[in-house]
């Protein structure tokens, strides 16, 4: 037999490992060969181990800084599926209207929760990443952001809602 014949057993269980390369290859391209970009945050307070719940730059002193980082941050991370200036392709939600129930609310109080809620979303949405049917449709990036990098996100986020 020529040296490049593979008998039927032998062919099967080559065919089986290029079959799950493939499969790998898919899983691992899903985001495309992307690596997530650091995010410089030292300009701002450094807001410790504890996740905080909500947004802590969307208002206050530290907002303006947090907007200029998260706009980069988003740029650099997150525009390649959810869009230029966050204006979806169809690839991925269309984050500005991430927290669009909580726009129309007049209850001040009410109002409050829901972004709240969305915060809460957003956060753990974010760090875990979102899998469904064993394919991943957002990585995780807890570990690889901090808590700063992902609030200035969420605060760029912020001035990119649909009226």
């Amino acid at each position: 037999m020529p040296p490049t014949h593979l008998t039927p057993p032998r062919r099967s269980r080559t065919a089986a490992v290029f079959a799950s390369l493939l499969l790998l290859a898919g899983a691992a391209m899903a985001h495309g060969d992307v690596v997530p970009q650091a995010v410089n945050t030292s300009t701002l307070p450094q807001l410790g181990d504890k996740w905080l719940p909500a947004n802590p730059y969307s208002t206050g002193p530290d907002h303006k800084e947090a907007l200029r980082i998260g706009t980069s941050a988003y740029n650099q991370n997150c525009a390649r599926c959810h869009g230029l200036e966050a204006i979806t392709g169809g690839i991925a939600p269309d984050l500005r209207k991430l927290d669009g129930d909580c726009m129309g609310l007049a209850d001040g109080p009410a109002k409050q929760a829901c972004y709240k809620e969305t915060d809460e979303f957003y956060l753990g949405t974010v760090r875990r990443g979102r899998v469904r049917d064993g394919r991943v449709y957002m990585p995780p990036f807890e570990g690889i952001l901090s808590q700063e990098a992902i609030w200035t996100i969420k605060t760029y986020l912020e001035t990119r809602r649909e009226p």
